[in-house]
């Protein structure tokens, strides 16, 4: 099996104990991605609340809800990633998520109090989010060396999630402010998602002027033939630039056909099926603890803030050891998250150990899923098939949203937590023995 590699091919080794940088490519992405989760959390802090108990909609109405706006987008991952792939137009496919995301605040201006209006807006979000989720990956995937890309990955997922925790912050200080005027988040929010599209079209490198250039980041090595030597480079040249990005052919279906990539297809898909959402949690919690509305925006808060603490963490160890292991033990923290809702622990207990075990679970797997995969993609490929893993598991997840608030609804939330465990603990089982391994820092594995 080849590891395709996806960083700097044409740099001399790195001297041993040198002290490991991450790219500035990934740290302007970071800043785009927690400016527009500032903007994008402003909005989706209280909609659990407001829709279940201000709106009405039952556990089943609000899984379909919350299930569609993240996995119905699931075709639009994968034309943005196939899209991004041509030609290499992975800044320019990303932008178009941001600003989309951007202009759906507006929608919501315009929403008021109707459910199909308020949909309509978030699956203006989510289709920017699914957009730009893939090319964005792979840009991270291209500017970071493979034995890094945990790393590279954990510090723009730390970056990203200091965004959702100061998003629902920002949120609740405006309405303390204006009195509950929903319409003034809506409009900030708006101006904090069109700066951060800004930024990105001002500071994330395009694509070099000349790709097919010799030598230059990114090109793919081919296994036979000669190849004409990389020329050398100079350091005093501190422009960033994106690495060539070789023209995919054969659309989606073209992508890797490697056994270990389809594993990994296959276990993103199996465990997102047995991971009931978020929301479904915090209101599980919220039930459990009779807790005030008013704290119920909080929960996000407190996972959020174990994810930006262990994220980068969590990234290094999985370069160190590989990216099999973090990811098993993340769900590992999920399942135990399931088991504490259902156990006879005081509440403060279950409320702090959810939201640490909540936390450990997306440091452990969010951003450690894409390192694993970024090996296994040809040069060409990136986004497509970071594409085709999220959307595996963004439709997985689709399904476990219906089917969590199907059996809440009919059998009430401790029946359907008990069926998530179970799931949950099964996918776990074949998860190990099906994922690979990836490389390490020391060497590659199978």
């Amino acid at each position: 099996m080849y590891l395709a590699t996806t960083g700097r091919r044409d740099a001399p080794p790195r001297p041993a104990g040198a002290r490991r940088r991450v790219p500035g490519t990934v740290l302007v992405l970071g800043t785009v991605s927690l400016v527009t989760d500032v903007s994008s959390e402003m909005v989706t802090a209280v909609l659990p609340l407001y829709l279940v108990l201000g709106l009405g909609l039952s556990p089943l109405q609000f899984g379909l809800l919350d299930g569609l706006t993240t996995g119905a987008t699931a075709l639009v991952r994968l034309l943005g990633g196939v899209g991004a792939d041509r030609g290499g137009r992975h800044k320019q496919v990303a932008g178009l998520g941001y600003a989309l995301s951007a202009c759906s605040r507006l929608g919501l201006l315009l929403a008021g109090g109707a459910t199909g209006w308020i949909a309509g807006a978030l699956a203006v979000d989510r289709l920017g989010k699914g957009v730009r989720t893939a090319p964005r990956d792979a840009l991270i995937t291209l500017h970071s060396p493979p034995e890094d890309l945990g790393r590279a990955f954990g510090t723009h997922r730390a970056m990203d999630t200091t965004g959702a925790l100061l998003g629902p912050l920002a949120a609740f200080a405006l309405l303390w402010a204006t009195a509950e005027t929903y319409e003034t988040v809506f409009a900030v929010s708006f101006c904090v998602g069109a700066f951060g599209v800004l930024v990105w079209l001002l500071l994330v490198p395009g694509r070099p002027r000349d790709p097919g250039r010799p030598g230059d980041p990114g090109e793919p090595r081919h296994s036979g033939g000669q190849q004409a030597p990389a020329r050398p480079r100079d350091d005093r040249d501190t422009r960033p630039k994106a690495p060539a990005a070789p023209r995919a052919r054969g659309g989606l279906l073209a992508v890797p056909r490697s056994p270990a990539y389809r594993r990994i297809v296959l276990c993103a898909a199996l465990l997102g099926a047995a991971t009931v959402g978020d929301s479904f949690l915090y209101l599980l919690l919220q039930r459990r603890l009779d807790l005030d509305a008013a704290w119920f925006p909080f929960l996000p808060l407190g996972a959020a803030a174990v994810y930006l603490l262990l994220a980068v963490p969590a990234g290094r160890l999985a370069d160190r050891i590989g990216r099999r292991r973090p990811l098993l033990y993340g769900h590992g923290a999920l399942l135990l998250a399931y088991g504490l809702l259902l156990a006879p622990v005081p509440g403060a207990a279950a409320l702090v150990g959810v939201l640490v075990l909540l936390g450990v679970f997306y440091a452990a797997t969010d951003g450690v899923l894409m390192a694993l995969t970024g090996p296994f993609l040809t040069g060409g490929r990136q986004a497509g098939g970071l594409a085709v893993v999220q959307t595996a598991q963004a439709l997985a997840r689709l399904g476990a949203a219906v089917a969590f608030g199907a059996v809440w609804t009919a059998s009430g939330p401790e029946t359907a937590l008990v069926a998530a465990l179970l799931a949950l603990a099964a996918a776990l089982a074949c998860a190990a023995r099906l994922l690979p391994a990836g490389p390490t820092r020391e060497g590659s594995s199978t």
